[in-house]
């Protein structure tokens, strides 16, 4: 039956059910005078979602994840819209201007406010965030985006997301990272990391000091969707960190990484894996109203093996001593404490509950269920795996129940659980645990098999992983009683690497199987290289900006093997000893920052790169030449016109910039602890000297950010006359510099810089 026929079949089906009316012949549907969508039920618009589930009640009820009494306050809670959480990123020291600048202006706007009959609240912090960086208040997303008394509000909000000062990130979404506890020197793993808002916390956490360009520690973040991947990017640049990697990788079967150490191979284990999960979400039905009318309890039980995978190799991958979150946005214990009780049970004793109930002073949380039961879609219940009947042996496994033997429930501490419901303190629902990593996992104790071993029996071979073509696999048992002990991971790996790089079959031992390249992911990048230390491209850059010495030009890479080089990026260290060594095992999507870009005329000017805005504080405490301080009326200038000249600029600002040549300046403000009223924290711009004038090669976003700072703010009325801020060409359509001469030299220099109309635009700003 074609797609015509069953579509006249529907349609007949429901005219006799009274449904709809018939069509008059000869009219289309929606045509004037007859068969308009009203007639069709549309109603102008889509049907409102009706937030009711019987299921969804039956099913938490029986379960008794609410305390009793409370059940009416939590499915009420459940109905209403979630309100919006903002968080405060960045430097500590740009946090605490941001910070200011909120409290001393947009937030005192918003008192005594009514929006469509409901009083509007002032933003109120967190009460278990640190230092008053995230604020929530009861308005939703959608009145902030529609009400115009809340306009300017909101276009501080979008502004400064998209310039990566502010980031607009539910409330329970923020736990996971803090429990990590990371510092600066911790190399960490985020397993599903896309969209990135927990991956910037982390990053927040390694470049806490910005006096300190390159941390000792990292973050690999790992998502399976390819386009996924380029949103994580995005989010990620806005922080302007060297210690960042995407990868793109299936989280249940990452990779072990190799990483350089003294010029040694060594595996790779991390001091902090989150593992925030993919998940039914039925704790974020607040925002996601589809929840209501598609959730069954078939999305748990289908979700269950993968977060189970997931789970075990983050633990895997964890360093002895190391801690590592689990996370979900559900409620349903078949995702949560199911997977932990597995964990646990199968790393007899190798990690542990940590008991983080004091880690966050004010948050309001439920324990961890010890007892729960497995529904079927069809309302059957189960209580332990010897009542699920053979046909749901597929659908149901054992790990998904709790153990039957008290002394052991006991001894996994499950109350050590935190779940979080939306009733307590107006959020969504969650749930998290933190695991400590005691010893080696049991089942990477078993030690490859080493060449020049003689051959047993085949009924009596071990099965290990460098002897793949071994006939019959041992049960459980016969592993655990042949576990070696003392062997941790690091030695396993570093054995199993030996073997690899010795792969001949010598005196009948099998070696491993044949290399055979990863199948990518997505796209095929270019591939990462980084720049010799011979290569003539890099001494007229130290030359032209005086670079320290100490300048780290190994870590320097491009995406290009022939060719110009078009752009310069940077990493870190320790991600410069990760990146070479692990090219056939990951897709790298995007290391680093860009420091340099190439002009499209570089050949006039004694360098061919000009700075890059985007990682201007990583490269500026190398940089000893072409720095021009400014003062706070200098960047007001610098900002709102376009091409200022040189004499607009202060007398001594005046004789640092006049004896420069053309090219790249970096453009430095200093705080004056003697004018509180200034912001008091350090800025540095990306700035182009022409021949008679200096600029600014800052991005829209970042330049309306830093004249917030500097007491100055965009009238949207203006904005919309456009003589404000205006999106400026990639190579064509660059500003105009006074001097006719030096015009096409400067649009080439600052190709992706944006503009403030004219000097005329300073009508547009106000204190």
């Amino acid at each position: 039956m074609g797609r015509r026929a069953r579509s006249q079949r529907l349609q007949q089906q429901q005219q006799q059910r009274g449904q709809l009316r018939p069509e008059p012949r000869g009219r289309e549907v929606g045509a004037e005078g007859g068969g308009k969508r009203r007639d069709a039920g549309w109603k102008g618009g889509y049907p409102q979602i009706v937030k009711e589930n019987k299921l969804i009640e039956h099913y938490y009820q029986e379960l008794k994840i609410v305390p009793e009494g409370e059940w009416d306050q939590f499915m009420e809670a459940l109905r209403e819209p979630l309100p919006a959480t903002l968080r405060i990123t960045g430097y500590k020291s740009h946090a605490k201007e941001i910070l200011h600048c909120l409290k001393s202006k947009y937030f005192k706007e918003l008192e005594d406010l009514e929006v469509d009959g409901q009083k509007v609240e002032v933003p109120q912090p967190l009460s278990w965030h640190p230092e008053e960086l995230a604020w929530h208040t009861n308005l939703s997303r959608k009145i902030l985006r529609k009400s115009p008394q809340l306009e300017k509000f909101h276009q501080f909000l979008v502004s400064e997301t998209e310039s990566g000062n502010i980031s607009c990130q539910e409330a329970v979404s923020m736990i996971p990272p803090l429990l990590l506890n990371a510092h600066p020197h911790h190399k960490i793993l985020d397993t599903c990391a896309a969209p990135g808002s927990k991956t910037t916390q982390l990053i927040e956490m390694l470049q806490a000091d910005m006096n300190v360009p390159f941390p000792e520690g990292f973050v690999i973040a790992n998502d399976v969707d390819n386009k996924r991947c380029y949103l994580l990017v995005h989010q990620a640049k806005r922080l302007s960190s060297p210690c960042i990697m995407v990868v793109n990788h299936d989280a249940s079967c990452i990779p072990r990484l190799m990483i350089d150490v003294n010029g040694r191979k060594e595996v790779l284990f991390y001091d902090r894996t989150l593992c925030d999960v993919p998940c039914s979400g039925d704790g974020t039905m607040r925002k996601n109203n589809d929840v209501w009318k598609k959730w069954t309890t078939l999305n748990s039980l289908q979700l269950h093996g993968l977060q189970l995978r997931i789970a075990t190799r983050g633990a895997e991958q964890l360093v002895e001593g190391g801690r590592m979150v689990y996370s979900t946005c559900s409620l349903n214990p078949i995702e949560d404490e199911a997977v932990i009780v597995s964990l646990l049970g199968k790393s007899e004793g190798a990690l542990e509950l940590a008991d983080v109930s004091s880690g966050l002073p004010g948050l309001k949380w439920r324990p961890g269920l010890t007892q729960w039961k497995v529904m079927t879609t069809d309302a059957q219940w189960f209580a332990e795996w010897g009542e699920v009947p053979h046909s749901r042996h597929t659908q149901i496994r054992p790990t998904m129940f709790p153990p039957k033997d008290p002394e052991k429930l006991q001894a996994m501490h499950l109350e050590r659980c935190l779940r979080i419901l939306p009733h307590h303190q107006n959020t969504g629902g969650f749930f998290v645990a933190v695991l400590v990593k005691k010893s080696s996992t049991p089942w990477n104790k078993r030690p490859p098999k080493l060449q020049g071993e003689s051959v047993k029996p085949r009924d009596s071979v071990q099965s290990s992983p460098a002897c793949p073509t071994v006939q019959k696999a041992e049960g459980p048992s016969e592993l655990e009683r042949k576990l070696v002990p003392g062997i941790g991971d690091a030695e396993i790996i570093e054995r199993t690497e030996d073997l690899e790089d010795n792969g001949n079959k010598k005196d009948g031992v099998c070696g491993p199987p044949p290399s055979k390249k990863m199948k990518l992911f997505g796209f095929k990048e270019d591939p990462f290289v980084f720049i010799p230390g011979d290569d003539p491209l890099f001494p007229p850059i130290q030359k032209f900006y005086a670079l320290d010495p100490s300048f780290p030009r190994m870590n320097l890479l491009t995406r290009t093997t022939e060719g110009k080089k078009r752009q310069l990026c940077m990493v870190s260290k320790e991600l410069r000893n990760v990146l070479p060594n692990n090219r056939e095992r990951m897709k790298v999507t995007n290391p680093g920052i860009k420091v340099w870009c190439r002009n499209n005329s570089g050949e006039e000017f004694d360098c061919a790169f000009r700075l890059a805005q985007e990682g201007i504080y990583t490269l500026y405490p190398f940089i000893n030449s072409r720095i021009i301080t400014v003062s706070s009326e200098d960047v007001k200038i610098l900002l709102t016109q376009e091409n200022p000249f040189l004499r607009k600029l202060s007398s001594e600002r005046y004789s640092q910039a006049k004896d420069l040549t053309k090219g790249s300046v970096v453009l430095k403000y200093e705080p004056d602890p003697t004018k509180p009223d200034t912001p008091q924290c350090r800025i540095v711009l990306c700035g182009w000297r022409g021949k008679a004038s200096v600029r600014t090669s800052v991005p829209k976003n970042e330049r309306l950010h830093y004249l917030r700072m500097m007491g100055l703010e965009v009238l949207a009325e203006k904005r919309k006359e456009g003589t404000a801020l205006t999106n400026e060409s990639a190579a064509s359509s660059g500003p105009q510099d006074e001097v006719g001469t030096d015009q096409s030299a400067e649009q080439a220099a600052s190709p992706d810089a944006t503009s403030i109309g004219t000097d005329s635009a300073g009508a547009a700003l106000r204190r």
